[in-house]
């Protein structure tokens, strides 16, 4: 494998600048990342998807995308269904525990065929965080409950849906920020919950999904394990919690680099989370000058970091042939929900 660096990247728009290009094909970042700024149409995304693989000379590099359903999703009508949130699995499921894990699973299958189909191969999806009363709602219903029982069956029937249809799941936001009291986009969360509590609660889903290929850190402070740094530069909290009590030795990327919870220049926090332990970087704006500063400051990707993303790839399969609309119908009735 030639050398590839230790980020993911985004890109401005739905067509690659020629500045773009040559900037990909310098660096080789190991993935790239959509929002709904680089979605049009579908031509349009098959286009984007091939172009990126294609700049970065890596025909299966990993592309990313937010599609949880609710207000998280990039891609939505009239190209492509409106997906509940989180939460609505989280209802079926109280109501009948068979149906909510079939709806769950079938609803990330069903995403599953939609990106794969775009050249879009992992999903920032499932939401395992535990939100709590009085929490900031920037988690509020994307959760699939309040219980880290509920959170852990309907996230791991997700990432299932996702695997089936070939799409690699990302988990969110290791090691938890169902109490964050702010938007982590905008400010820093601080939590004071004991470690005691927190391992009994909030970490669970993720010590529970510790077998999947990749994880996504949360840019909160946990201040009875680091009361100064948040997770995504915490080298405390990633050994000690992350790598330690939950377990997890997949693929660990951090949240988006360029959000206002983190301080200092955007080199500097890809150093930091890179130095704490996470083995990506990633930068969503699609800012050139910011990632090229991502790039100065960040490092091959070799070693344990490596090792971890080759596994993650490995787990990506082929799909089973797939009848969407037999899929849809079957969707519509578990929860009351048609995908139109």
């Amino acid at each position: 494998m030639s050398t590839v660096s230790a980020f993911i990247a985004g890109c401005a728009g739905p067509t690659l600048s020629p500045e773009e290009v040559a900037f990909f094909a310098e660096t080789r970042p190991w993935g790239f990342i959509l929002f709904k700024r680089n979605c049009e149409t579908p031509d349009q995304i098959r286009a984007l998807t091939a172009a990126l693989r294609a700049a970065a000379d890596r025909p299966d590099a990993p592309i990313l995308i937010d599609q949880e359903g609710g207000r998280v999703q990039r891609l939505g009508p009239p190209h492509w269904p409106a997906y509940p949130t989180g939460r609505t699995y989280g209802d079926v499921h109280r109501r009948n525990c068979g149906d909510g894990l079939r709806a769950a699973r079938l609803g990330a299958r069903l995403i599953a065929a939609d990106l794969l189909d775009l050249g879009i191969d992992v999903d920032c999806l499932p939401v395992l965080d535990v939100p709590v009363e009085g929490a900031h709602d920037v988690i509020g219903h994307r959760a699939y409950g309040v219980t880290p029982e509920v959170v852990s069956a309907l996230g791991r029937a997700a990432a299932a849906g996702l695997l089936d249809g070939g799409v690699l799941p990302v988990i969110k936001h290791i090691p938890g920020h169902g109490r964050a009291g702010v938007d982590s986009h905008h400010h820093l969360p601080v939590v004071d919950t004991p470690r005691e509590t927190l391992e009994a609660t909030d970490f669970l889903p993720f010590r529970a999904a510790a077998d999947l290929p990749l994880a996504m850190t949360a840019h909160v402070v946990y201040t009875a394990i680091d009361p100064d740094r948040p997770a995504t530069t915490s080298t405390t909290v990633i050994s000690s919690v992350i790598r330690g009590f939950i377990g997890y030795d997949g693929c660990l990327m951090s949240d988006d680099v360029s959000m206002q919870a983190l301080s200092g220049t955007i080199g500097e926090r890809t150093r930091a989370a890179l130095d704490a332990g996470c083995d990506l970087a990633l930068h969503c704006n699609g800012d050139l000058a910011e990632m090229r500063e991502v790039a100065v400051n960040c490092r091959p990707l070799e070693g344990d970091a490596l090792r971890r993303a080759l596994r993650a790839e490995s787990m990506r399969r082929r799909p089973a042939i797939f009848d969407v609309e037999e899929g849809r119908a079957e969707f519509a009735r578990l929860t009351g929900t048609p995908l139109v």
